[in-house]
């Protein structure tokens, strides 16, 4: 079975920009994206969570209804850390609450665990759900600095190829941004390549000629938006000043994306 959103994973670059709440999904859909990914440390740190499966199950599955409800209708994303338990039973029962809730697709993550766990993990999930959810495969080595540098590429594909074997999507390796590399990822996995904004990354027309098939903004844009939500608050304690807080969007275009 398959799903619009397994379609925009097949021809061309999707670019998914991650909501961190409902009303930051709300502004995403205003803007004409495809679809809502969501960014598990956005989620948790609006919460006033940490990153890093700290956040309750349950507050992540009630953020994906806000999320879903926000989307009005476009496929949206669950950013899954790892499953918010080292039981695949566990998982599976946390991914169908998302699934009820409305997610049409999940990252889920390896961390620094063996491979063979994630994989578990995801044919838990697919026996408890079925084909219908899309499951997106992180692969954590550059990000956990896994092995030698010049040895990521070979363990992310020997990974690729036990997550696809266990039911995968799509394969996700967040870190990798070397041309040469990415060249090599397409090549060597059947799923499609999910890559993750980062300094010295290819333009987007690059990864889409490199058939990239999809790019994550990740936790970027919430820490962008918390930057300037510093940067503004720190100047308004010092000064008072109305003018700078005029910026954005207004009270009524705010109020107006909201369902």
């Amino acid at each position: 079975m398959t799903t619009a959103f397994h379609d925009l994973h097949r021809a061309g670059l999707l670019i998914l920009p991650n909501a961190w709440d409902a009303g930051s999904a709300a502004v995403m859909r205003s803007l004409g994206a495809k679809a809502i990914a969501t960014t598990s440390a956005g989620c948790a740190w609006s919460l006033g969570w940490p990153d890093g499966d700290a956040l309750p199950v349950e507050r992540a599955v009630a953020m994906c209804a806000d999320v879903v409800r926000a989307a009005q209708g476009l496929p949206v994303s669950v950013d899954f850390e790892g499953g918010y338990s080292d039981n695949p039973g566990d998982v599976a029962a946390h991914a169908a609450a998302l699934v009820e809730a409305g997610a049409v697709g999940i990252n889920i993550e390896d961390g620094d665990g063996e491979p063979g766990a994630l994989a578990a993990k995801i044919e838990a999930i697919r026996t408890k759900v079925g084909r219908g959810l899309f499951i997106n495969a992180r692969c954590d080595v550059w990000l956990r600095g896994v092995g030698e540098p010049g040895e990521r590429v070979d363990e992310a594909l020997r990974r690729a190829a036990i997550y696809a074997g266990s039911g995968a999507d799509g394969f996700f390796a967040p870190g990798a941004v070397a041309s040469e590399d990415i060249v090599r990822l397409v090549a060597g996995t059947p799923l499609p390549l999910n890559l993750l904004v980062r300094a010295g990354l290819p333009a987007a027309a690059e990864l889409e000629r490199l058939v990239v098939r999809r790019l994550s903004a990740g936790s970027t844009l919430a820490g962008a938006a918390y930057g300037r939500v510093a940067t503004l608050a720190r100047d308004f304690l010092a000064d008072g000043a109305s003018e700078p807080l005029m910026e954005g969007l207004s009270w009524a275009e705010m109020n107006a994306l909201m369902p």
